[in-house]
């Protein structure tokens, strides 16, 4: 899909702050209510738009820890696969699961309370799941930089 420089502002606003009226988006990019929301419209069709979501306080709600766990799984079948694939959509812990190449078969994004709350996660959920052969544990010191914010200008 190609987006012009008024649909970049759109989206730009929309990714920054979600909250903002139609009011407000329509007035700063120089657009009626009613053209706004054709646009809107649109690249909610085109399937760019994938939803409008909150971002909670990891730390106001407890999770102290954000770690990212790499998974080798012992076989490679394709049914081992889904059902560590299928094991991984029900933990709750598990932010973010990501297939790669290379020597790690995947990886996780995983918030924990303490240290006991990620124990009893990889040594009661992530362990027994499905395929499970080795995992390794990284605990996160301090987030530098973290968005869920895309790049929409074209020349970068």
């Amino acid at each position: 899909m190609q987006l012009d420089e008024l649909d970049r502002k759109i989206l730009d606003l929309l990714q920054h702050d979600a909250r903002s009226t139609l009011q407000d988006i329509a007035r700063q990019v120089g657009l009626s209510a009613p053209g706004l929301q054709k646009r809107l419209t649109k690249l909610e069709n085109s399937g760019l738009i994938l939803g409008h979501h909150t971002l909670l306080s990891r730390d106001i709600l407890g999770y102290d820890l954000l770690c990212f766990v790499q998974v080798h799984l012992s076989h490679h079948e394709l049914s081992r696969v889904h059902q560590f694939r299928e094991a991984v959509q029900h933990m709750p812990q598990v932010l973010e699961c990501y297939h790669l190449t290379g020597d790690t078969d995947y990886l996780l994004k995983v918030v924990a309370k303490n240290r006991k709350d990620l124990e009893h996660f990889l040594v009661e959920v992530l362990t027994p799941a499905p395929g499970v052969d080795r995992i390794r544990t990284s605990l996160v010191l301090n987030e530098v930089k973290a968005t869920t914010a895309l790049p929409l200008n074209p020349e970068n």
